[in-house]
């Protein structure tokens, strides 16, 4: 074997791994969304619950429980019906459950609509919906989701 010859078949070997490589990466990446459901109340401390469904475009799903805690400056009672989420950064649908940070400013009376991203390590969250009741402050805590039993 020649010189060239070996570096045409060291050439095709790196290619090939990088093609490989490349199409492992955009299998990787899964697109999740949520729909949900959620109602709570606040007076200083802030706690939110409902459930919703998690569709991966991979096929996987889940049905998910849905609690949110905090504390700050807040009073109200809301809820939001037919929510969308948008997750970011998934690999696999097991790394959206967990909790979220979370920080909230909020003024609304009646029908109010919204929207709130999250994150939990490499994993985000957007929220968006539309609801009902009222709602005044800010406020600090987390967003749990968990598989619902």
């Amino acid at each position: 074997m020649n010189k060239y010859t070996r570096i045409a078949l060291i050439a095709s070997l790196l290619s090939a791994s990088f093609v490989t490589h490349a199409e492992d990466s955009k299998k990787a990446k899964v697109d999740c969304t949520m729909k949900f459901s959620l109602s709570g109340w606040s007076a200083l401390y802030k706690h939110t619950s409902g459930t919703g469904t998690v569709t991966c475009n991979n096929g996987q799903t889940a049905t998910v429980k849905l609690e949110a805690h905090g504390g700050g400056l807040t009073a109200g009672k809301s809820s939001i019906e037919n929510g969308t989420g948008e997750f970011s950064n998934v690999k696999n649908i097991e790394e959206i459950f967990g909790n979220y940070v979370t920080s909230d400013a909020s003024a609304g009376a009646v029908k109010a609509s919204g929207a709130q991203a999250m994150t939990k390590g490499e994993v985000s969250l957007a929220l968006a919906g539309t609801g009902r009741g009222w709602d005044l402050g800010i406020s600090f805590g987390k967003f749990s989701i968990k598989r619902a039993e």
